[in-house]
């Protein structure tokens, strides 16, 4: 009796709705399938802990999922690789590094970058929020280079620049003043926000905007409103009002864009370029083909590119890619018109919006670590010992490839 053979579910990009998909294939693996998961990184970066980590109140390992741990977990394979494009005729994901890999379900969830960085070329005083992977690093090498250029006089000041004064924009902000207090105590440093809007902190409640502006008052954070920056030079920026604004570090942290491989996909797009989808979550190009989280736009009910989307779409798309290959009805994802926003402010407060409350404390802090370390548990494990690759096992734990 001839055995079928299995049929192959690829994760490209493992961020998190498809990191949901790895976890639920631990304890139920879909049967006569194998799992894939593809990555530029072998670690993936909790964005939720990004600023708390920033700030000193986690190491850095508490913010990180070991990517290769989990696919080995799941008894799935973990691909290293850059990819570069699809062949949908013969249903391969395309890399520049290796051979393609063939797949009967996709699940595309490569996020975003920020928007506008790709007009500043190669400069070295940028320091880009994605990847978030390498981000503290990338920093701190930058502000490192910063005050060693500055040392004959330690009462120079070190100027940073936060280009981006949305909700992520303004916790780095906060965060990064705790940061350079910590790490370089003997040195001045100025931090000032430049947002291209009349606010910041946009899109949360006039209340909320209000408490975070005097909190950055408080904290000496300058922020220039109606301000974009439009040039960027090798110790300032340049502003849409012609002024010219000392920076010897600037910190890229705007609005999502979409990330330079959806360009190499023949699928459908939005008018931002990124994946057009239905809302069962499938590309409206392909329906073996699944775009989630930043990277992916509902385009009858599209939401802002924030963590708690991807999140709240992970049952969706475990659903979903089970229905797909059972001949089964999918579910469609329906975005919620509000949900509970925790700021970290750097100094183990946070602000919390919830409805009518908006509110600053050290139990906001508290609610949302024991939010953020409760969620991020669930995807921690360790790999065994000496294992380079994880095992090559998944759903009829047959061998598979994976990124």
């Amino acid at each position: 009796m001839e055995t079928a053979t299995p049929r192959t579910i690829v994760l490209l990009g493992i961020g998190h709705t498809n990191a949901h998909i790895v976890h639920q294939w631990i304890s139920e693996p879909i049967p006569d399938c194998r799992l894939i998961c593809v990555s530029l990184f072998p670690s993936a970066t909790y964005s939720g802990m990004l600023p708390g980590t920033l700030a000193g109140q986690f190491d850095d390992e508490e913010m990180r999922i070991d990517l290769v741990a989990l696919a080995e977990r799941a008894g799935a394979e973990f691909v290293g690789g850059h990819a570069n494009g699809l062949d949908l005729e013969s249903g391969q994901l395309l890399f520049a590094d290796r051979e393609p890999i063939s797949f009967d379900v996709l699940s595309i969830g490569v996020g975003s970058k920020p928007a506008g960085i790709e007009q500043h070329g190669d400069s070295n005083v940028i320091v880009a929020i994605k990847p978030m992977q390498t981000f503290l690093t990338r920093l701190d090498a930058r502000i490192d280079q910063a005050t060693g250029a500055k040392h004959h006089d330690h009462d120079d000041v070190i100027n940073l620049a936060i280009v981006g004064g949305g909700v992520a924009g303004v916790e780095i902000a906060m965060c990064l003043r705790q940061h350079v207090a910590r790490t370089w105590p003997n040195r001045r440093f100025d931090i000032r926000i430049h947002h291209n809007g009349d606010r910041v902190a946009e899109g949360l409640r006039p209340r909320t905007v209000r408490l975070i502006e005097s909190i950055l008052r408080k904290r000496h954070i300058r922020v220039d409103c109606n301000s974009k920056v439009t040039e960027v030079r090798s110790d300032s920026v340049v502003t849409s009002d012609g002024r010219e604004h000392a920076a010897d570090a600037v910190v890229w942290a705007t609005g999502a864009a979409p990330p330079d491989v959806l360009a190499t996909l023949p699928l459908e797009k939005d008018s931002r370029g990124f994946l057009a989808t239905t809302p069962t979550l499938q590309s409206k190009t392909d329906r073996r083909i699944f775009a989630v989280g930043d990277c992916g736009t509902i385009t009858v009910s599209p939401s802002p590119k924030a963590g708690v989307y991807a999140v709240r779409q992970s049952p969706i798309l475990w659903h979903n890619i089970r229905a797909l290959l059972c001949g089964e009805p999918l579910k469609r994802y329906r975005p919620q018109s509000d949900y509970l926003k925790l700021i970290n402010t750097g100094e183990r407060k946070a602000v919390i919006e919830y409805g009518w409350l908006s509110w600053c404390g050290g139990w906001c802090w508290h609610l949302k670590t024991w939010i953020d370390k409760r969620f991020i548990a669930e995807y921690q494990f360790e790999a065994s010992a000496g294992s380079a690759e994880p095992l090559a096992l998944a759903g009829a734990r047959s061998k598979g490839e994976q990124r």
